[in-house]
């Protein structure tokens, strides 16, 4: 990996945060499977010359002279493998980043105390900030962590029949909470679920069980996470422009792309779960 020097005294080589280019949201599956992907190729095989793991219930693990075997994505999950059995697993949730320096850099990516893990090798520092999940578990435990997940949408393992097993299981769920639940498919969120319905023309209140169609729906969320892995910016129009990059997402109010209706927004979900919903009332009808 390049690293680029910078006048101010630091390079940045990875900034791996949440969005889609406008508003608030929580990073998806191809952002998350982008940032591993840059993770590992400034960490894997590396020895690590200093960790810190700032939560209370790490605070005194010692990481030193372990070397990171690789990291990897699990739908929104990051997994960090070392070679002394042990996974270090974190996730972004709403605010969280990962951001890579030189290690003799200056980090100025953000206050000192919102950082909760540093990992630092000869070459670079790896900086979680604000991860509101950070866990250290053996590798050989990964399953009995993560096995509620469902399939991984960009994973080497993606199981099509099972991820539609998941989401018949709740037939009167709606398919815009169904999709959301990431013990049915993981690795979609907001943004993909409300681009997949619309380009589907599926409205998101629609019951589960009433869906002729619902592979359909699956293999798109699928390729559009898919297209979007090397790009910087998530797009579902192909037109990578500020503005132009989604069909209803983040569009309430405006004109449908394609019949001018207005864009609907609803916020909704389990309690505690609610999230924001696009929709046009032409292209999806209830």
């Amino acid at each position: 990996m390049i690293i680029r020097k910078r006048a101010n005294g630091f390079a940045r080589l990875v900034k791996l945060e949440a969005g889609s280019g406008k508003g608030v949201a929580m990073p998806e599956g191809d952002t998350v499977w982008r940032a591993c992907r840059q993770l590992d190729a400034a960490l894997a095989g590396q020895m690590l010359v200093a960790a810190d793991l700032r939560v209370p219930s790490l605070a005194t693990v010692d990481l030193r002279g372990v070397r990171v075997r690789e990291v990897r994505p699990r739908g929104k999950h990051q997994l960090f493998r070392f070679d002394n059995g042990l996974t270090l697993h974190t996730h972004l949730r709403m605010d969280g980043a990962w951001k890579v320096f030189a290690a003799d850099a200056r980090r100025s990516a953000g206050p000192e105390h919102q950082i909760r893990v540093l990992l630092t090798t000869a070459t670079v520092q790896a900086v979680g900030y604000r991860l509101p999940l950070v866990e250290l578990f053996p590798t050989a435990a990964e399953e009995a962590n993560l096995g509620h997940l469902g399939p991984d949408l960009l994973g080497p393992d993606w199981d099509l029949d099972e991820a539609l097993s998941r989401l018949r299981a709740e037939p009167d769920r709606t398919i815009g909470e169904a999709l959301l639940d990431q013990r049915n498919l993981a690795g979609i969120g907001t943004f993909y679920r409300a681009e997949t319905l619309y380009l589907c023309g599926i409205h998101p209140r629609r019951p589960v069980g009433e869906m002729r169609d619902l592979p359909k729906v699956v293999d798109k969320a699928r390729a559009l996470l898919r297209a979007n892995l090397d790009r910087p910016w998530q797009t579902t129009t192909g037109d990578t422009r500020p503005g132009e990059r989604t069909h209803v997402f983040d569009r309430a109010g405006r004109p449908c792309r394609r019949c001018g209706t207005t864009i609907t927004l609803e916020i909704f979900g389990p309690p505690g779960q609610e999230r924001r919903s696009f929709w046009c009332p032409h292209c999806q009808p209830l």
